[in-house]
């Protein structure tokens, strides 16, 4: 199977959306130190502390939401079947990992001093938008199915 360099840049986007959802999963197992290494919000670390079903419920979910991107990522690339709402999807993907993307850049730019965290993951995800941008892009040129 031939695939055009948007179709690889969907897949790349789409891996890295998987590792993101495996790595909030190993978040649960990993615990605190690993929490506080993903730079989780206090209220998440509290309840790591204080063993409640905040933090596992919410990392669990947000690694379904990501895992949920993998899928779309792949979808577009025609790695499998065409799925449901797939333009609204790489729509609204595209554009929250641009948001995230850009506001930890210009986080970067105006700080004070470098955080590690945000020196990677800010460009991670505008380069994970800018694929599922043109992976929107390509899905409207390809000619529909007679219906």
């Amino acid at each position: 199977m031939e695939m055009n360099i948007r179709a690889k840049l969907l897949v790349i986007a789409g891996i890295i959306a998987a590792a993101t959802a495996v790595w909030h999963w190993l978040c649960i197992i990993g615990g605190l130190s690993w929490y506080a290494f993903a730079h989780a919000p206090p209220i998440i670390l509290e309840s790591v502390k204080q063993a409640t079903l905040l933090a596992p419920a919410g990392a669990f979910m947000i690694g379904l939401l990501f895992l949920s991107c993998t899928v779309f990522a792949f979808s577009a690339a025609g790695l499998i079947r065409k799925i449901p709402l797939l333009k609204s999807a790489l729509a609204n993907i595209a554009l929250l990992c641009l948001v995230r993307g850009g506001i930890g850049i210009a986080h970067l730019v105006l700080a004070q001093h470098l955080d590690r965290w945000e020196l990677v993951a800010s460009p991670v995800w505008f380069f994970c938008g800018v694929c599922f941008l043109l992976g929107l892009v390509e899905q409207y040129k390809m000619p529909q199915l007679a219906r």
